[in-house]
């Protein structure tokens, strides 16, 4: 007989009645006085349920002192003792944290696989939502249009190419005009006008062709018309859901909203409806009749405002942010939210080429020049201007440091002066052709989530987040 702990010839030994397994007497009561089970089966155990068992033996002698072998001997017996009975409790509880550690794996194993499929099959659905045709209908006609991503209509392409043509041959000789603000004119800018609370939570603002209006619009659906001469509302109107960004169609007021809703209010009023989700950005092209915007499911759509109607729309492989035409009206720009700032031929919609921000884009212009747009990411107190004639790390021409969170730039019409604003204040900076430099004519603690240069660069007219106007120029 062996001890089914110690694995040796016990020399009391006993039998459990529950597993029917010998045991050396003085191991067993040891860990039943500490476990109460079998070590074998776990049952409960206790020292009544042992049973003797006969063997021949010897007597023990009386319990020596350690001065003498017998004594050292003896020592050593109830020393290997506790070892077996540690070793045996520690060769379990190994065998239970493998089964334990095993089933974890398992139900790991089995977790990861059920969020693999749940988030490939979310980003299918994404994808098809994205891509579920849509129409857009025009108060003018009534009839709901497919559109697709196969390019422009021939008279928009000979719209766009002619507008590139008149705009490229006057760029390079355009000379500032004498009346356009300099320097020593932005730096003594101040608080000209100032609002009560109108458009609360807006974050889009534009002016009409003369400067003399502003077009705004809040987080509560409402947009508003501003004469900047009379400092107040001229004319409101319903959006239905949050207005995302704002532009003018000549006299007519056009505004994106959060529920995807593209609506041209005026005369004829019309309501595109191609996003599936919220449009973010709208931009107009140099022509003055073609619309574009961005949106949430990945698409830009082009529109003819003369016609009324949706006429491409390309999807891409990010959330669109930000939107903007180049001054020659032959690119668009559209920032996405994965940090990448995609350019697009305006009349094949074919892809022309990527620049990396390194974060969401926030906001995007372009320079008057032709060959510089700015970029700003969400949350960045930098605004980085790139070269369209240049790729990858070379492409970045400066890199302003503006000293706070920067929601919106704008840039005027000379390409000289470069307005930065966010929470913490506004800052121009300005770049002097001549001396290739550039400089900061203009800090100010005015916050705003939007603003846009008014005529000739003579006055800034902002919003803040409360909805306050202010108008900042020369005292």
């Amino acid at each position: 007989m062996l001890c089914s702990i110690s694995g040796e010839a016990p020399q009391h030994p006993v039998a459990s009645s529950k597993s029917g397994n010998v045991y050396e007497k003085r191991l067993i009561e040891a860990y039943i006085a500490e476990n109460h089970k079998d070590p074998v089966n776990g049952e409960e155990l206790e020292v009544a349920d042992l049973i003797d068992l006969k063997s021949a033996r010897v007597v023990a002698p009386r319990p020596p002192t350690l001065t003498s072998i017998p004594s050292l001997l003896s020592t050593f017996q109830n020393e290997w003792d506790a070892l077996a009975l540690e070793s045996y409790t520690i060769r379990q509880q190994l065998n239970q944290t493998r089964q334990e550690l095993a089933t974890a794996l398992y139900n790991h194993d089995a977790a990861i696989r059920v969020i693999a499929r749940l988030t490939r099959e979310r980003d299918e659905a994404r994808d098809a939502l994205s891509k579920v045709t849509v129409s857009a209908g025009g108060a003018s006609n009534g009839d709901a249009m497919q559109v697709d991503s196969e390019g422009l209509p021939e008279e928009l392409v000979a719209k766009v190419d002619s507008t590139r043509e008149q705009l490229s041959k006057t760029r390079k000789k355009r000379q500032v005009p004498q009346e356009w603000a300099t320097s020593e004119t932005i730096e003594k800018y101040a608080v000209t006008t100032t609002s009560d609370p109108l458009f609360p939570g807006a974050s889009a603002v534009a002016l009409d062709s003369a400067g003399e209006l502003a077009l705004f619009g809040g987080k509560d659906g409402v947009a508003g018309v501003y004469s900047i001469a009379e400092n107040k509302v001229q004319q409101s109107f319903q959006v239905g859901s949050a207005v995302t960004d704002a532009v003018w169609f000549g006299s007519q007021p056009i505004v994106s909203s959060a529920s995807g809703a593209v609506k041209i209010f005026g005369e004829n009023e019309v309501t595109f409806t191609s996003h599936a989700g919220a449009a973010n950005a709208l931009s107009m092209h140099p022509s003055g009749e073609i619309l574009a915007s961005v949106g949430v499911d990945k698409s830009l759509v082009f529109y003819d405002l003369v016609a009324a109607k949706a006429v491409n729309q390309i999807y891409t492989s990010s959330e669109l942010t930000t939107a903007a035409f180049s001054p020659d009206g032959h690119l668009f720009a559209a920032g996405g939210a994965d940090g990448e700032i995609k350019f697009f031929n305006v009349t094949t919609g074919e892809n022309a080429a990527n620049f990396e921000l390194g974060g969401p884009v926030q906001g995007l212009v372009f320079s008057e020049n032709g060959y510089w747009f700015a970029a700003v990411a969400k949350g960045s107190q930098t605004v980085t201007v790139f070269d369209l004639r240049k790729q990858g790390k070379a492409a970045e021409a400066k890199v302003l440091e503006v000293g706070g969170t920067v929601d919106t730039i704008a840039w005027d019409y000379s390409g000289q002066f470069l307005a930065a604003a966010g929470p913490g204040g506004l800052t121009v900076s300005q770049y002097t052709k001549s001396s290739k430099a550039w400089s900061e004519p203009l800090r100010t603690a005015v916050p705003a989530t939007a603003l846009a240069w008014g005529p000739e660069a003579l006055s800034l007219v902002t919003v803040n987040s409360d909805g306050v106007v202010t108008i900042l120029g020369s005292a």
